[in-house]
């Protein structure tokens, strides 16, 4: 009996789909992109200039999970090492802090901020998924559980170094003059750091009290599309959800408290930092 059966509950394998053609093919793809041109004519009738930004985002989600798919081939497949999938979770990891790094130019040193703040989140989160034996540690399910924990953490990571930096943009008087009483910068923007915090974990947290109710998050309904059954799907689905929970929170203070120490000189002096730079 594999980890999944204890956790979960066995998976029939005659409720699999047979065939990829038995979910979605490329034609029935084609059809739902039909939506999409309904999006770009109401922007247009709009003037809301967003009909290129559609189509290139289309175009390059398009080409971009083409190739994943592609090349998820080989590292699904149970005799591949898995150091291959290692391999692509590291660069899962560094391709999020570089993301995130690229978003806040105005952090000095953002990319390693980003870098710990991720990796950590990675670690504890596939160190509970995977050493709790929650998911058996395969190619099939550590790829796609990596890059859902670090890319929710890392969307949460930029919300909180921008958010940050525009406190320190926009409050720099309040800041400096707690400073002056004899306060660290830390000790002196914590109230606003604080509400930076809320702001970058606030969405997931209400995507989470809305599971079930407005929310059918992909997880579970690729599942039941896949022929799982419901309850089963939603074990797992929540399984996961409570994980990513805790990593966003986590990313969410470390990227704040980390980001307020990169905007502080070695002299406790706030750097400049410029709005929307």
């Amino acid at each position: 009996m594999s980890t999944i059966d204890v956790w979960f509950g066995p998976v029939p394998a005659a409720t699999l789909p047979t065939a990829t053609s038995d979910i979605v093919g490329w034609g029935a793809l084609a059809v739902s992109l039909a939506f999409v041109g309904v999006a770009v004519a109401v922007a247009a009738e709009q003037r809301l200039a967003l009909g290129g930004p559609i189509i290139t985002a289309v175009s390059r989600s398009l080409v971009q999970m083409t190739l994943v798919g592609l090349a998820l081939v080989p590292i699904v497949d149970p005799t591949t090492p898995m150091y291959w999938s290692w391999m692509w979770v590291a660069a899962i990891v560094v391709m999020a802090a570089l993301t995130t790094a690229r978003r806040v130019p105005a952090v000095p040193g953002a990319f390693w901020v980003a870098l710990i703040t991720v990796t950590i989140v990675a670690a504890v989160g596939l160190g509970l998924l995977f050493g709790l034996q929650i998911f058996e540690l395969n190619g099939r399910t550590l790829v796609p559980v990596t890059g859902m924990l670090v890319g929710n953490a890392m969307k949460t990571t930029i919300v909180a170094a921008t958010r940050v930096t525009e406190i320190v943009a926009d409050q720099r008087d309040e800041i400096e003059a707690a400073m002056a009483l004899g306060l660290s910068v830390r000790a002196a923007s914590r109230r606003l750091v604080r509400s930076a915090v809320r702001t970058a974990i606030s969405p997931q947290v209400e995507q989470t009290a809305a599971l079930g109710i407005v929310v059918l998050p992909g997880t579970m309904t690729g599942l039941i599309l896949a022929g799982v059954e419901p309850l089963e799907a939603v074990r797992v689905q929540l399984a996961l959800m409570y994980v990513i929970l805790a990593g966003v929170v986590t990313a969410g203070t470390l990227m704040a408290l980390g980001t307020v120490d990169r905007l502080t000189t070695g002299d406790q002096r706030l750097r400049t930092v410029r709005r929307g730079r």
